[in-house]
């Protein structure tokens, strides 16, 4: 492999910093970082005396997944008829009771799905159909016309872009000229569906995070007037982060700003709509939601524009891990998956939280052990308290909560490679044979496990685990053979061929294992038994007796397994395949 720097690459030249600490010799990149500002210098950030830093999650907030409309139109293909159903009717499945259905003035597909919600009953009467257009009239009026006939509670969700460099850049207007645009936008929704009882609005100012606070909140106080907010039709206000440009902290003081200043808020839904450009949408609707929030949009396992919408799945997950119950179900989470993946055309990344195939996945040798003592804590205490072990409290390490909830087994919770260690190779013969292994020979297997996965370079399946066992311990050692043994009250005779030639030897007052072993060290063959250890292959009455005994001889100390339908025919296996090494290989 070539040493060569990356040709690509420009490694930081610039100077350490004098103010740098001695132990950290970083030096100044050659990325030009000097053309974007900081969030404090786009955006006045008016609060100083904050109080969500002392809150804690305690309930849901109402989550509304908009994978159908923002979701969709960050698709390279989007969702045909039938996908946008089958994932709508995943989401009413799973508890969703507000869904954000479609864009229908910007999509026929859209206006038609819109329409089958009208037309059909795939809407449980208590779910909220909300349909999203731009403050232009002309998109209003298609809107309203997408929602005639829906008997569901409805809302109408308008937006219009707020922050500075879209209303220079992209709309061309002043502050006032927006205002007289969104206030017009209002009076149009108002008079074409507000004598409908079954119709509330919502208001987006997006790029909310960009904006000054005094204008959006002069915005947002302008539109629940003319619309009359009370808490008897409450309006929704939605605040996006559209992009993504400051630390989750600096979002959580934008919202609690407007939490508390407010007009009418009692007849306000505060609702947040994170993005993920920086990586923290998770973070910022959590501490949005601390800092005054009741409503959550986004996008199951996160899909959207750019680096997409704020995960919501997740999100609910979060409280659940932590005894708050999400109101959502995600106890099939990987039927979920699979038909999220299916409707977005795109797979779920592996390591994403909760869904990913690998999360509750533990390769390394520690978290393997002490994951596997967990389990067997959590077996213990639910004996001993005389309880389910589903409604115990949760304390098994590195699982932040149990992949039962989720509807996942535990087969997949420990793998082995090279880098496992004796605790995960131990728990997958328990789990996937009923073999219990002392922790001497956990440590002898665990090491031949490891040359082997080294060799190999690739991880190991249960299969191949109890196949290397079988070869290490059960099988393939030619030597001394059992020919005979007959057992009385008082005396054991045993018949044993050591190089073709038959050897027996009558024993009193020991047992049969002992009288083994004196008759191999008769032929020739010296060994003792340090230790016997009973288990078996598999569970019930049909199962296998596995013994295995761990031995000494002039060379080492090895280990050695017998397999039989008796659990004494599989100690006498155990002992004669410890005569075998002893008298052949030496000790494998």
């Amino acid at each position: 492999m070539s040493s060569r720097p990356f040709p690509t690459l420009s490694t930081p030249s610039g100077p350490v910093p004098s103010d740098a600490p001695s132990w950290n010799r970083q030096r100044g990149s050659q990325m030009p970082s000097h053309r974007y500002l900081s969030a404090h210098d786009r955006v006045p950030l008016p609060l100083t005396d904050r109080i969500w830093p002392t809150r804690r999650l305690t309930q849901a907030p109402l989550w509304v997944p908009v994978d159908l409309r923002d979701g969709n139109q960050a698709l390279a293909e989007p969702m045909d008829p039938a996908r946008k159903r089958r994932f709508f009717e995943l989401m009413v499945a799973m508890g969703y009771k507000e869904i954000e259905v479609g864009y229908p003035s910007a999509s026929q597909t859209d206006f038609d799905f819109v329409r089958l919600v009208a037309e059909s009953d795939i809407a449980p009467d208590d779910v909220t159909i909300v349909v999203f257009t731009a403050a232009r009239r002309d998109l209003i009026e298609r809107t309203v016309a997408s929602i005639d006939g829906i008997r569901n509670p409805v809302v109408i969700h308008v937006y219009t872009a707020t922050a500075p460099t879209w209303r220079d850049v992209v709309l061309g207007r002043s502050r006032d000229e927006l205002r007289q645009l969104i206030l017009a936008a209002g009076e149009d929704v108002l008079a074409l569906a507000g004598d409908r009882p079954n119709v509330r609005f919502e208001f987006s100012p997006e790029v909310f995070n960009l904006t000054e606070p005094d204008y959006v909140l002069d915005l947002c106080d302008a539109m629940t007037a003319l619309w009359d907010a009370t808490p008897e039709r409450p309006v929704i206000l939605n605040l996006p982060a559209t992009v993504e440009i400051a630390t989750p902290n600096v979002y959580a003081d934008q919202i609690e700003y407007m939490h508390r200043n407010l007009a009418r808020r009692d007849g306000v839904i505060l609702s947040v709509h994170p993005h993920n450009d920086r990586g923290t949408g998770i973070a910022c609707a959590e501490l949005a939601v601390l800092a005054g929030a009741q409503r959550v949009e986004g996008c199951i396992f996160g899909n959207g524009e750019r680096t997409g919408n704020v995960d919501i799945a997740t999100l609910a997950l979060n409280l659940h891990a932590q005894g708050v119950d999400p109101k959502i179900d995600f106890s099939d989470i990987d039927e979920i998956r699979r038909t999220v993946e299916y409707c977005n055309g795109i797979e779920v990344h592996p390591r994403h939280p909760y869904v990913g195939d690998l999360v509750h996945t533990a390769f390394s040798g520690t978290h393997q052990d002490a994951i596997r003592k967990g389990f067997a804590e959590h077996r213990a205490r639910a004996t001993a308290e005389g309880a389910d072990e589903r409604d115990l409290a949760w304390r098994v390490p590195y699982l932040p909560i149990d992949p039962a909830d989720l509807g996942r087994g535990y087969e997949a919770v420990i793998r082995v490679n090279s880098q496992s260690g004796k605790g995960g190779i131990a728990y997958l013969l328990e789990t996937e044979y009923g073999v219990e292994l002392p922790r001497r020979l956990q440590i002898d297997f665990a090491r031949r496990v490891q040359e082997h996965a080294d060799a190999v370079g690739d991880e190991l399946s249960a299969a191949e685990l109890w196949a290397l066992f079988e070869s290490s311990y059960l099988l393939g050692a030619r030597g001394p053979e059992l020919v005979h043994y007959r057992i009385d009250d008082e005396q054991t005779e045993v018949t044993v061929r050591v190089d073709d030639a038959e050897h027996s030897h009558r024993t009193d007052d020991l047992g049969p294992v002992e009288s083994l072993v004196s008759a191999l060290a008769a032929a020739g063959i010296a060994l003792e038994v340090l230790s016997l250890h009973q288990t078996s292959v598999g569970s019930g009455a049909g199962s296998d007796a596995l013994t295995l005994v761990e031995y000494r001889s002039a060379a080492a100390v090895g280990w050695a397994a017998g397999r039989a339908r008796s659990v004494l025919e599989a100690s006498f296996a155990a002992v004669m395949r410890a005569g075998a090494h002893v008298a052949g290989v030496g000790v494998a």
